[in-house]
């Protein structure tokens, strides 16, 4: 019987090329002057859309995001992989299915600096009118360019991104899954109507390549994509756009510990932001979005631990808590539910055992890394580098399920 087209999306996603050959580093070879000319008059050519891949020992699973780019219809001839300081194969892996001359290898420069010199090296801004940047743990949807293509528009706009979702995976990747889908299809939607998207996320955007000039990728943050989407901001770039049906999934920390420290490198990097562009220093649409986002944590802050201790006090009458906290419970679970019914992940609900403990953690690691940020003024001088370790697993088809159905 022959296999679905499910099993074979899978199986080919999830072969990578057998290689003992250790990353290493290469010279560049530039794009000869002739070439360049010859591609900078050529106006078909400019239209084109480059997909750029950095990455630090994604051996596990580079292939597999190679693979599904083509899959879902970028040609493999306008990808491109520059691997940062890898000690792994990720550069032997890569070059297996693209060849020598898309894939460099650089010593280590962090995410931001890599991304640098792969432009330069590579020549994208001239071959290319659109280029999108991806993590290299990015699984795109099976039409992911082709929808992504039929929306672009350069006389539009400067910027877009798609929608990054979890792949399927533990308790972690679940509760993801859920805070993802509301915060996307609901604070996403409306950030996009006034052109103030806050984030500009690592799998899912795509930059106007004429723009490139005016960003400084090698900015001193830990979060280098919240720091170039605020200098798009600030710079007054462009508008930007949000392609809600172009789905990227992403993996997710696997344990505990890694989701704190993931958790702690954002909001130490939001702060980094925040305080850098001087937010809330000026009427931009920006700064209305992100104080509204403070906002909404210092309210529900305010509330947890001003307001419901002064009512209890005030009126000696303890039921004011299980009142507030069932009311809450509610709410949380409808929002629960109506996000496994729109991204049809029927197990979203069963995070609400769990559900609290990682909001409440992501609460206390953001109101921590504002005191060290803001108060303390720690994390002012950032090492450059990746937090990939202990992040980057195989995946599996039970992973690649809602890869298949994209």
């Amino acid at each position: 019987m022959a296999r679905s087209k499910t099993m074979i999306f899978f199986s080919q996603l999830r072969r990578t090329p057998s290689t003992n050959q250790s990353a290493t580093l290469v010279p560049p070879t530039r794009i000869t002057r002739s070439r360049r000319k010859a591609v900078a008059g050529d106006k078909r050519l400019q239209k084109k859309l480059a997909l750029l891949l950095p990455g630090h020992n994604e051996e596990l699973i580079i292939a597999s995001t190679i693979r599904s780019a083509i899959a879902a219809g970028q040609s493999k001839h306008d990808i491109y992989v520059v691997s940062d300081g890898s000690t792994d194969n990720t550069h032997s892996v890569a070059t297996a299915l693209l060849g020598e001359s898309h894939v460099l290898s650089v010593e280590h420069s962090g995410k931001a600096g890599a991304i640098k010199k792969a432009l330069e090296h590579f020549d994208i801004v001239s071959q290319y009118r659109w280029v999108h940047v991806a993590d290299a743990d990015s699984i795109f949807g099976s039409n992911y360019f082709r929808i992504y293509r039929r929306k672009l528009n350069h006389k539009k706009y400067a910027v877009a991104v798609g929608f990054v979702q979890s792949l399927r995976g533990n308790w972690i990747s679940t509760y993801r899954a859920a805070t993802y889908a509301y915060s996307q299809h609901v604070n996403r939607r409306v950030q996009s109507k006034f052109n103030m998207i806050s984030v500009f996320p690592g799998p899912i955007t795509c930059f106007r390549t004429d723009i490139l000039k005016d960003l400084d990728f090698e900015a001193n943050s830990l979060t280098e994509d919240f720091d170039i989407t605020l200098q798009v901001h600030r710079k007054k770039l462009g508008k930007v756009l949000f392609i809600p049906q172009a789905v990227n999934y992403t993996q997710d920390p696997q344990t505990y510990r890694d989701f704190c420290k993931q958790n702690f490198r954002w909001q130490r990097g939001f702060f980094q932001g925040v305080k850098k562009h001087r937010i809330g220093t000026k009427l931009q649409p920006i700064d209305i979005s992100l104080n509204i986002q403070m906002l909404q944590a210092v309210l529900y802050l305010l509330q947890m631990f001003i307001l419901m201790p002064y009512l209890i006090i005030t009126n000696h009458n303890w039921m004011y808590l299980p009142v507030a906290l069932t009311a809450d419970f509610i709410l949380t679970g409808t929002i629960t539910l109506a996000s496994s019914v729109v991204i049809k992940r029927w197990n979203l609900f069963g995070t609400m055992p769990y559900f609290y403990l990682l909001r409440w953690t992501e609460i206390a690691i953001f109101v921590t890394a504002f005191v060290e940020v803001m108060i303390l003024k720690r994390f002012q001088v950032v090492a450059h580098g990746w937090s990939t370790a202990g992040r980057r697993y195989q995946v599996s088809a039970e992973a690649l399920k809602d890869v298949a159905g994209a």
